[in-house]
Order: structure tokens, then sequence, then C-alpha cells
């Protein structure tokens, strides 16, 4: 697709650095930054130009934490995130996506994630490895998009959903595997330790996996094992992990949520000032929202969840085994709710597939269950079996004061964690990134302008390892956004989540207008960011 001549004149240039914000005319040519003047006197001959006063022009937001892998695909014009000034996501993350995949790996990721990502009907599932799963994306989409492998559907390819340690074999078949996905282009490994599979694993298969990962420049990104009780305990081992291993860590959706963690982000912050002060390589990322989002039946104890669907549900159908579901999750306090006994006040239904459950979404179990006269944890478990676990759900577990903490540490970025299906998905995934800079930026001050965007761009492309995106920088790509500081902030809202963003103007993906005067134009210049040295 071709890139127009453009020139963007009189905006404020915030250039993902940190730096000041200063006045320059830009000049975008084949797709790249071709003159940045802050006399302003770049003529306008060959190229449109756009009138930037009173505008900032920024790199394109990088959306470090995406659950868009069929999104992408379904819908490539991606209007959630370009709406937002996003120009590249990161996939593949909790360890659990579609490659690498075999025929029937990919009919149970399916089932399993559709309370995240949906199941389209007569989508075709063409692709088996992280390649071809890249080079569908190839044929055109939005935004730019790079991929981690997942580990926990390289645990379900290699050893399906057994609840035990790998054997030494077949840590050395996942360390193939994870290994032919990086030769392929991903940038990294992800993990979901909360969810089945990979809650199954021990520190000693994923200590091979990360060995494999540092050694292709590749790092890792975990959903490590509990954000609720033991959540420190949790970041540590995966702290300590890296520095055992090598490989850089990018701690995924970094929060410290539900009662017990009320007021400790500076625990946290201050492990992770530790670590890097023995040279420990960590980023992270947060959305700046108090709710978090995830399919309903990830609540489950990781025993309950063994063996793929047609167990649990069995499970969830036999009297004697659901009241130790109910036990372990109401009392004990579930691995899968990250230790802490469920409170059914928090827990919000979302989505459904079956049209007589609607009237279930934007309730919580607690109040579906008073209204019904049934028992919670009796509405929770009947509907995971009516709807074969395809549920999503919202969790209220979150605090104001850990959020902010988090997002002004040096090592923060952004990520929406955006789920974009479902009668009432998340706000997150039209609005993260205009929230930052409106609600967080102009309104609270909790972050400067500049320092905001640094986080939301640069910071993200160094992760990733991307020399020529992330900064405004002649040369770069043109990977742009034009917001205006006064009016950007999101819209969107538990209510009404799919609302765009306002203040966002124009947004360039490789040089062209995805966004023009607020509008989508439809175009699909993105593509796959392959890690640097890969090879198909």
């Amino acid at each position: 697709m071709d890139a127009p001549e453009l020139l963007f004149r009189g905006a404020t240039v915030v250039d993902g650095t940190g730096s000041p914000g200063y006045r320059a005319d830009v000049r975008v040519v084949a797709g790249r930054i071709a003159a940045i003047d802050p006399t302003g006197c770049l003529p306008t001959t060959g190229a449109s130009a756009v009138d930037a006063g009173g505008l900032v022009l920024a790199p394109g937001f990088v959306d470090m934490h995406s659950h868009s892998d069929l999104r992408l695909l379904a819908e490539p014009d991606h209007v959630a995130k370009v709406s937002q000034g996003v120009t590249l996501e990161v996939l593949g993350q909790d360890g659990l996506s579609y490659a690498p995949v075999d025929d029937a790996t990919i009919e149970v990721l399916r089932a399993q994630l559709a309370g995240w990502n949906g199941d389209p009907e007569g989508f075709d599932w063409n692709w088996r490895t992280v390649g071809c799963y890249l080079g569908r994306l190839d044929k055109g989409i939005a935004v730019n998009a790079a991929y981690l492998v997942p580990h926990g559907t390289v645990r379900m390819l290699v050893m399906g959903w057994d609840d035990r340690p790998a054997t030494t074999d077949e840590i050395h078949r996942m360390r193939a595997v994870v290994a032919t996905g990086l030769r392929e282009g991903a940038v990294g490994l992800s993990a979901g330790l909360t969810y089945a599979p990979a809650m199954y694993a021990d520190l000693a298969e994923l200590d091979a996996l990360c060995e494999v990962v540092a050694a292709h420049g590749g790092y890792f990104s975990p959903h490590h094992r509990s954000y609720g009780a033991g959540a420190l305990d949790a970041y540590r081992e995966m702290v300590d992990l890296s520095l055992r291993t090598g490989c850089p860590l990018h701690l995924a959706h970094a929060t410290m949520n539900f009662p017990e963690n009320k007021g400790r982000a500076g625990d946290l912050l201050a492990l992770l000032d530790e670590a890097a002060a023995r040279g420990a390589d960590i980023t992270l990322d947060s959305y700046p929202y108090l709710a978090g989002a995830t399919y309903l039946s990830a609540l489950l104890p990781s025993w309950a969840a063994a063996g793929g669907a047609d167990d649990t549900l069995a499970r969830l159908s036999d009297v004697d085994t659901r009241a130790l579901v109910r036990a372990d999750l109401e009392v004990t306090g579930s691995d899968g709710c990250h230790g802490v006994p469920v409170d059914w006040t928090t827990i919000e239904i979302n989505g459904v597939r079956l049209d007589r459950n609607r009237h279930l979404v934007g309730r919580t179990v607690a109040e579906s269950a008073a209204a019904a006269g049934v028992d919670p944890f009796d509405l929770f478990a009947d509907t995971l079996v009516a709807e074969r676990l395809g549920t999503s759900c919202l969790m209220h577990v979150g605090h104001e004061d850990n959020v902010r903490a988090i997002m002004r540490h040096a090592a923060h970025t952004g990520g929406s964690d955006g789920l974009l299906v479902g009668d009432r998905p998340h706000p997150r995934g039209w609005g993260t990134f205009p929230r930052y800079l409106g609600h967080y930026v102009r309104e609270l001050g909790v972050l400067g302008l500049e320092e905001c965007v640094a986080h939301l761009t640069g910071r993200a492309a160094r992760r990733l390892r991307l020399t020529d995106r992330g900064l405004v920088r002649v040369g770069h790509a043109a990977d742009l956004v034009l917001f205006d500081p006064a009016t950007v902030g999101d819209t969107a809202t538990f209510a009404e989540p799919r609302q765009r963003a306002t203040g966002i103007e124009h947004v360039l993906v490789n040089g062209v207008p995805v966004l023009t005067d607020g509008e989508p134009t439809g175009a699909l210049p993105g593509h796959s960011l392959r890690r640097t040295g890969a090879t198909l």
C-alpha cells in the first residue's frame, strides 16, 4: 500500500523520549519520517499539508498486552485500537493463543478462549505455525503486530492438559517448539500461570524455556501465579527466574489486586528496583482501570480444569466433585482465583453465548443469584455448564493508589489487556491510551505529558528491540498519532464499552492514514513486526 507524502505543519512534537515537547514541521515520505524542522520552514511542495497547530504529534502508541489475536483477522480495520492512536499491538499473551498448534490443539483452544476472543462462525483457521499466523497478519491489518510464543499452547501441543511436571523429553520438545516460533519471528515467550495447562508447569520447565528465549534475543512476559494472596512471592519467583536464566522479563498487567494488597504497590516496586540494581532487565505494563477481565472458568482451581473442557464440565456436573470445587473457591481460595476466597459481589458476568443467559450480563454473580433465589456458587457452576465454559467476566478487585503508583515507575509501559468480544467487554479495549492522557495526565497530573508518551511509545519499542519505531525521529517508520491534549480522553464505560476516544485526530501506520479527522479510513497498512534476525 503506497504511503502519501504528508506535512504536519506547526505540531508540538512529543518525541517519545520524555524530553520536553517542541514546535516543528514534520514531513512524511514513503512511510518514513523524512524531515523535522523546528523553524517551520519545510516547503509544502508535493505533500498534503495538515494544520497541526495546538496539537501534539507523537509516536503511535504501543499496546504491550493485547488480546486482538482473532479480532485483527476477523475485523482487520480494528477501529477499537485505531481510534485510540494505537499503531502496534503485542499478541500471544498470557500463555494462550492460536499458534503453534496442530489440528486437535486448535479445536481445544477455540473452546477455551471463546470467552476472550470469540469463535467466529465460518472463520478460516488455515495456519498451524507461528510463521503462518504472522503471514495471515501480513495480508492486511490496520495496525502492526508482534507476537509472543504462548507457553500454555506449547505445553498443550506437547503434553496435553496433564496436571504434572514435564518429563525431560517433553521439555526438550517444548524447547524446540519455542525456538522454532522465535526463528519464525516471535519476539518472546508469554505464560499464564493461573490458567490451565500452564499452571501445572514447575520452575525447571520455565527455566529451560527462558534459556531458549534469552539465546534468541527475546523476552519473557508472564502472567504469574498470583495477583492476590501471595502476589509479591509470585512476582519474586519471576524476578529470580530472570536473574537465573539471563532472560529479560516483562511483567504482564502488573497489578496488586484484592483486599490483601491494598496500598502494597510500593512493595512490588521496591522488589523491582532491587532486582534492577542486581542487573535484572525488567519492564512491566498496566492498564489504567481498577477492574480486571478474564473468562469465568478461570476462577476454577487447577485440579478442576485438568484434562480440558469436557473433563471440567463433568466435574461441575458431579455432585460430590462440585462440592470440592465450592470449598476451594469459597473457603480455601483457589489458585485460579489467585489464592483468595471468591467474593461473588465482585465478579460481574459481561459476556455469554446463549440468548437465555443475556439477563446475567452487567450484573454480579451475587446480584443474579439473589434475583433468582439461588446460591451464587450454583449459579456460577450452572452457567459454566450451560455455556460450555464460554462465559467472560469482570473482576472488581483493584485499588486506585496501586494503579497510580505503578504507572509512575520508570519500568512502566501501557497495555490494554483488552478483550473486544462479548456483550459488555471491559472498556479498556477502547479507552486505555486516551484514558492515560486525559484522566491521568491532564485531569490528575499523575504523569507529565512527555513522560506518559514515553511510557506508551519509546519505552515499549526498546523492550521490543525496535530500532526504527517508537520515536519521532528522522528515518523512523511513520507510525504517528496527532491528538489534542486539551480534549483527548476516553468515553468508553462499563455500560457502553464500545465508544471511541475524543481528541485523537490523525493516526498513521507505516505512513498511511488509518484515522483522518477522527474517522477511520479503512486502510490496512499494518503487518507483523518480526524479531530482528528471524527468518521464515
